[in-house]
């Protein structure tokens, strides 16, 4: 293990490999283990041995970016400790853009899991203010953690205290809507075309309606990864999903537009996708937005866990 506040510790554990959300209620036992590992950071702090405050970060579909390390400095600076969940790197892959099948939310919300209850054991954290936080497919680990047929199935003691998920996949119509008490925010783009600032409207308004505590934040002309640094670009593979929208069972299974055929196959999901989706978004900073969003998330993680 590791040491140092800047170079961080290096946390293993066991996971494993669910491809879906069904996989996790239903078969979660039968999946092939997995070592995964993250890196824990500590605020400089003097003079404290109080446990601290914990934020679990969880990268996109390219794999941890600069602004993702950027907000984890943010909240270090603020006192929180951190956690950077490596679920692609255990796994030696480097992104899922286009193909969305190699590391798929439900391992990475399983992994997240699974790290929460090794770190909620470590005397230098408060297990009862630790936060999650990521962004596009981590945004989904971070909306989706809070869903209780998830967390009953994992069978975990210890829950996030507050869930902030920028620019989620938000492209399903639930059948079950039964949530964590846990306040839940989504932040995203206002013309973000991997997944629509609408249909992420629509699902916190289904939410809000079941008594969810949760809230959006839409980011006028900002898209999608508009708190990173840089132009506006072109992501060639990038899956456009506008014209997506499952209905999730309450198994955790998605079904296709068509038919209504599970998609619990790696090729099932890649059909799916092909028959909805258009190849081709676009991703880059906002400078408007990505100095809103870092304000805002140093504000929920300020409100929501206890320093």
């Amino acid at each position: 293990m590791a040491s140092g506040m800047e170079q961080g510790e290096k946390i293993d554990f066991m996971s494993a490999n669910p491809f879906s959300f069904y996989h996790i209620i239903t078969e979660l036992n039968e999946q092939d283990q997995q070592d995964v590992h993250g890196t824990l950071r500590m605020p400089d702090i003097d003079g404290t041995s109080a446990p601290l405050p914990l934020i679990i970060g969880v990268n996109g579909s390219k794999n941890w970016s600069d602004h993702h390390l950027e907000y984890l400095k943010m909240f270090r600076d603020n006192g929180f400790a951190t956690f950077e969940l490596q679920s692609f790197n255990s796994r030696q892959v480097r992104s899922t853009v286009g193909e969305q099948v190699s590391v798929t939310t439900a391992m990475m919300i399983l992994d997240a899991y699974r790290a929460l209850e090794v770190l909620s054991k470590d005397p230098r954290i408060d297990k009862d203010n630790i936060a999650i936080t990521g962004w596009s497919l981590g945004g989904g680990v971070a909306l989706f953690s809070a869903w209780k047929p998830l967390i009953e199935a994992i069978g975990v003691k210890t829950f996030f205290s507050a869930h902030l998920a920028f620019y989620p996949p938000c492209l399903v119509d639930m059948d079950l809507i039964e949530f964590s008490e846990s306040p839940i925010h989504v932040l995203i783009g206002e013309l973000d075309d991997w997944v629509t600032a609408d249909a992420c409207d629509d699902l916190v308004g289904d939410l809000s309606l079941k008594g969810v505590d949760i809230g959006i934040t839409i980011y006028d002309g900002a898209h999608h990864g508009f708190d990173r640094r840089g132009p506006i670009t072109t992501e060639e593979d990038g899956y456009a999903t506008a014209d997506c929208h499952f209905r999730m069972r309450s198994d955790g299974a998605l079904l296709m537009n068509l038919f209504d055929i599970p998609m619990t196959t790696p090729i099932r999901q890649k059909i799916a996708l092909a028959w909805c989706a258009e190849r081709g978004t676009t991703i880059g900073g906002n400078p408007k937005a990505r100095k809103a969003s870092f304000a805002f998330a140093k504000g929920f993680m300020e409100k929501h866990l206890s320093k």
